[in-house]
Parts: structure tokens; sequence; C-alpha cells
């Protein structure tokens, strides 16, 4: 018998995406050269690799599942229109606070320290989520055919990964400003330019509207079969692209469409395999599910936990630097999921027991902090 709350599956895939990006930046941060040169180290780069795609796609998965009520009153710029441009909003300042060295306009427009704001215009993740979500809102607002709308979606994803190599070899700066510039390649340090990582977050959409669709008619089983068959022949097939069939001239295209499909084809897997995990129990719950929940928070408290200066001007990154060996590496990323997990079943806590006063506060806080970054 399938269970109620099926889509868990897909909170899954983001509550891990997000347990594994914190090993991802400890690692970066701390393991020491002689590890990276152990054999065993490219294949973590690869399942460290999938953590990015992982996240913008179920981002974009979720985010369509929630557009299936309440569009009229979307359209009519209600509370529920209101609420989520909220949250976008703040999933979009968030992402500029990780890589602010003050609180303070002023202070990261001096020009005898430019790297500054150079470092403050970078694209995180977060941008990018808050970008393309925004553009599935406002599309979704303005289309009101739901096949045209997701026609739309099918259109801009293609041509995001086929404009994606020629985005990444111009250096839009010398036409627009830099803050708008980094959205399009990494030529100037965005870590999640829109090129080729908004694709992550359309296909995910495109998937959550056939999950919509397909369990209706075949069931969330046979999907969830699908999933997994489909994934595994992308995934192959593409590894079978990249490192026999096609040449090296195409193999080296940055940003890569067979990049994309080889991730996308583990995806779908995962999707599939989750599923099948979930449905094992009558009523699955873990702290995987409360940080895919909380996933704003667990993203932004610990790389703040990481790279903030709290010692003496010193970030803990500073005070350790690259010199730890792989165990090390571990124990830090079991202490801090662990503390992140804490924070997420307390915030999720106090949301669940004081909406009104949750919301209101981050409300205050998040508006307080706009005012003295833009007048002190």
């Amino acid at each position: 018998m399938e269970k109620k709350n099926r889509a868990q599956f897909i909170d899954m895939l983001k509550g891990l995406a997000l347990l594994v990006m914190i090993e991802v930046h400890v690692v970066n941060a701390f393991i020491n050269s002689e590890m990276r040169g152990e054999w065993w180290f490219s294949y973590l780069n690869f399942i460290n690799g999938l953590v990015a795609p992982a996240f913008t796609f179920s981002s974009g998965m979720v985010f369509v599942l929630s557009l299936q009520k309440g569009i009229d009153e979307l359209r009519k710029f209600g509370s529920k229109f209101w609420k989520k441009l909220g949250r976008l909003f703040l999933v979009f300042v968030a992402g500029y606070s990780i890589h602010m060295s003050f609180l303070s306009l002023r202070k990261l427009s001096n020009s005898k320290y430019p790297h500054m704001m150079t470092e403050f215009l970078r694209v995180d993740i977060l941008q990018c989520i808050a970008v393309g979500l925004i553009l599935l809102l406002l599309l979704r607002i303005i289309i009101k055919s739901d096949k045209a709308f997701y026609l739309s979606i099918f259109l801009i994803d293609l041509f995001v990964l086929a404009f994606g190599p020629i985005a990444w070899n111009t250096d839009f700066a010398q036409f627009i400003p830099l803050g708008i510039a980094n959205y399009f390649n990494k030529m100037h340090g965005s870590l999640f330019p829109l090129f080729p990582w908004l694709a992550f977050i359309l296909t995910g959409a495109l998937v959550g509207k056939y999950y919509i669709n397909a369990k209706e008619k075949i069931g969330d089983k046979k999907l969830s079969q699908q999933f997994i068959v489909y994934g595994i022949i992308m995934f192959l097939g593409s590894v079978l692209l990249l490192n026999v069939l096609l040449p090296e001239s195409v193999v080296a295209i940055k940003p890569n469409f067979i990049f994309f499909t080889e991730r996308l084809g583990i995806l779908l897997a995962l999707l599939g395999i989750f599923w099948f995990y979930i449905n094992r129990f009558e009523n699955y719950n873990s702290f995987i599910l409360d940080v895919s929940r909380e996933s704003l928070l667990v993203y932004w408290l610990h790389l703040k936990f990481l790279y903030k200066k709290f010692w003496d001007g010193k970030s803990m990154i500073d005070l350790i630097g690259k010199e730890l060996g792989i165990i090390e590496c571990l124990l830090i990323t079991v202490i801090l999921v662990t503390v992140m997990i804490w924070f997420a079943k307390f915030w999720g806590y106090l949301k669940f027991k004081y909406p009104t006063y949750t919301s209101r506060g981050v409300f205050a806080v998040v508006t307080i902090c706009i005012i003295i970054f833009f007048v002190s």
C-alpha cells in the first residue's frame, strides 16, 4: 500500500544534498594537498559534485509542486504571492550576506580594498535559486495556460543549455555592471551563475510537472521505477559519450550538455530509490527531512560557522588552514552536521509553535540589517 506524504522523497534528496554540502565545504576548506593527490579523492570529488545539481534540481521540483493550488490568488497579488516573493527575497539577500565582509555598503565600497566589493557581488547558489524561482513565479502569473507555461520553461531550459558555452566565453562586465554580469559566468568569481545552473532548476520544475501527471496515470511506484531506469540509462549513456564516443574537442566544451545529462541521470535514479526507501515505512520521519525543511538556515549558518571571522579577526578556516587529513575533516563534518540538525529541529519547532512571532521576527531582523547596510 502506498503511503501518504509521497513527495517526501524529494525532500530527502534535498536534505541529503545539504548534509553532503557541509562535507564538501569542510573538505575544500581544510584538507591538505597530499590527500588531494590520493586515488580516492577524484571519486569523492565526483560525489561532491552532485550536491549543487541536487540542491537546485529539487528546489525547482518542490517549487512547482507548491504552485499547484492558489494560482488565482497569486495572479491577484494576494497574500500567497507576497509570502512566496518574501521568502524568495530572503533567499536572495541571504546569498549576498554570505560574502559580506561588513554590514555596510560604505565599507564594502572602499576603493583601497576593491576585493571586498568583488567578493560581495559574487553569485552563490542561493542567488541562483532565488532568481530561478522568481522566474518560475512570474511565468506562472503571466501565463495562464498550463501547456504554454511548461513549454516556456522547456524552451528557456534549452536556451540556457545551448547558450551556456557562449556565455562562459563572454566578458559581460564590459557591457553591463559587474553585479549583473556575474549572473552569466564565472569570469569574475561567481560560483553558481545562471549558466548552466538555472537549467537544473528549470528541469526540476519540468520533472515536477511530469510527476504530477504521471502519478495519476501509472501510480507512484511505477513512476519511481521509471525514474530509476531512465536515470541509469541517461547516466551510462552520458558516461559512454564523454569517455568513448565524443571527440576531445566536444568534451572540452564548458559548460557541457553531457555534464548536465550525466548528473540529471543520477538525480532521477536517486529520486526513485528514495521513494522506495521511504515507502518501506508507515510514517517516515527523519532528521534529513528537518534539514530539508530548514534548508536556508542550514546552508547559511554552516557557512557562517566556517567563514565568519569570530576569533580576533580570523575565521575557523584562517585558524586551521589546509592542514588536515580526511579523518579530521570527517570529524569536523560530523560535529557541524550535528549542530546544524539541532538548529534545524529547534527552528522548525519554533516556527510550528510560534508561527506569527517567528515570521515577524525574521522580517524585523532582515529589515533592520538592510537599513544598517545602506546607512552605516
